[in-house]
C-alpha cells in the first residue's frame, strides 16, 4: 500500500521530505516554515482536517486508561479506544 498524502506539521518541512514525497508520488500537506525562501502550496482544507484529527486524539488521551495503556491485551486495548471514540462522538 502506498499513501496518497502525507499530513505533517511545520517541523517536517524540509526539502528532503518534500523530494521524497515527490519521488514516490505522494502529496505533501505540510505548512511552510516562516523562513522558507520559496513557499510551497498547501491544501488548506486537508490541513484543517489534520488539525481535527489531532484534537480528537488529544481528547481520547484524556482517558487515563488509554494514555497509560493499562490493558496489556491488544484486543482489550482496541476495544477501549472504540468505547472512548463512541463516547466522544455522543458528546
Amino acid at each position: 500500500m502506498t499513501p496518497g498524502k502525507v499530513l505533517a506539521d511545520t517541523a517536517y518541512d524540509s526539502d528532503e521530505t518534500r523530494a521524497y514525497c515527490a519521488r514516490h508520488r505522494i502529496e505533501a500537506v505540510i505548512p511552510n516554515r516562516p523562513n522558507r525562501p520559496e513557499p510551497a502550496e498547501l491544501d488548506e482544507e486537508t490541513h484543517r482536517d489534520r488539525n481535527k484529527i489531532e484534537r480528537f486524539f488529544g481528547r481520547l488521551k484524556q482517558y487515563r486508561r488509554l494514555a497509560t495503556r493499562y490493558e496489556k491485551i491488544v484486543v482489550s486495548f482496541l476495544a477501549l479506544w472504540h468505547i472512548a471514540a463512541a463516547l466522544d462522538w455522543l458528546r
